[in-house]
């Protein structure tokens, strides 16, 4: 397995119907100025409809300590959506996927001003794939990722509408529309 660091990586700039504009920047500046670029989440199922939820590092600079998706990221400059998830389910908690792997959900564009200087504005790609993972064989990337567990996914949805505070806000309607996309496929 390889050794991942956390680093400032290069995105590309998206424009206001989501297409490439041809322009790239470090992901730092782009969250400075609030500039559109993409980004992926991926929910992770097994048969029992379990769903991997990860707790965000503490040290993150966005939702420290937060329950959040099984995986999410950044897809780099010229990469794929599909190619980002693969690369990101990796280096966040050591699962190897395919492509063929992921089913795609849709796009959500989201926009957070966590403060004048952080603005995280991104088109997220949603995917699910169905894996049956221990989570006693996953490697966390700890600048990432603090903690992973499975939930099923009804208590999920119940521990989301209650919303204590523990997950990360993706806006109103994405953990309902996420669930019933992954409940509807079993």
């Amino acid at each position: 397995m390889r050794s991942f660091l956390q680093m400032d990586e290069w995105v590309d700039i998206l424009d206001a119907n989501a297409e490439k504009t041809g322009k790239s920047c470090l992901k730092s500046h782009a969250h400075k100025k609030g500039l559109l670029h993409a980004s992926v989440h991926l929910w992770i199922v097994n048969e029992h409809q379990e769903i991997l939820i990860q707790q965000r590092a503490t040290s993150k600079e966005t939702f420290p300590g937060l329950w959040d998706v099984s995986v999410a990221g950044h897809v780099a400059s010229g990469e794929s959506p599909e190619k980002a998830v693969v690369r990101e389910t990796e280096e966040e908690i050591g699962l190897l996927i395919k492509p063929r792997d992921l089913v795609y959900i849709g796009t959500v564009n989201n926009k957070i001003e966590h403060h004048p200087s952080l603005i995280d504005h991104e088109l997220h790609h949603v995917y699910y794939c169905q894996v049956n993972i221990e989570t006693n064989s996953c490697t966390l990337q700890k600048t990432e990722v603090a903690a992973i567990r499975l939930v099923p996914l009804e208590q999920l949805r119940t521990d989301i509408i209650k919303n204590k505070g523990d997950f990360a806000p993706h806006g109103k309607d994405y953990y309902p529309w996420v669930l019933q996309s992954i409940k509807d496929t079993f």
